[in-house]
């Protein structure tokens, strides 16, 4: 139902948005988990279809994730192409926290310039904030092949 990857390494708007410091998000960061890629189709013409996928996916996640690496995610991420509005998003109630700087993931040395995405956030829990620095238990070493 959803592919998602490790959340990005460092993005201002998010870490503004949560208030943590480099030292925590260095820390924490496996908590967040990144919707990597969301598609239906042009052809598919079903009412709601998007908003209420992602909704099964955010609450099956953490279960799901929990099974498999030995903790829960507290936050998803996501970012959504200029074209697009991000409509699903907002109706499945994520929060649009800002704008990437337009530098992909392998731009260390501000070579490589990207689009500016929009910046999605949908807390999987209430207390987000209280649980994304608590004690993390050791993971699970998983082999993804």
């Amino acid at each position: 139902m959803y592919a998602v990857w490790c959340s990005a390494k460092s993005l201002r708007t998010r870490e503004l948005w949560i208030g943590w410091s480099p030292a925590q998000r260095t820390r924490y960061r496996a908590r967040i988990v990144n919707n990597n890629r969301f598609l239906i189709l042009p052809k598919v013409h079903i009412p709601h279809l998007a908003s209420h996928s992602l909704a099964l996916a955010a609450r099956r996640i953490r279960s799901d994730w929990q099974s498999r690496y030995g903790y829960e995610p507290v936050i998803l991420e996501t970012f959504v192409e200029p074209e697009y509005s991000g409509t699903c998003y907002r109706a499945a109630n994520w929060v649009n926290v800002g704008q990437t700087s337009g530098r992909g993931r392998q731009d260390e040395h501000h070579e490589y310039g990207t689009s500016v995405k929009s910046l999605w956030m949908y807390p999987l829990v209430r207390d987000w904030r209280e649980r994304l620095v608590a004690p993390f238990p050791n993971p699970r070493i998983v082999d993804l092949d």
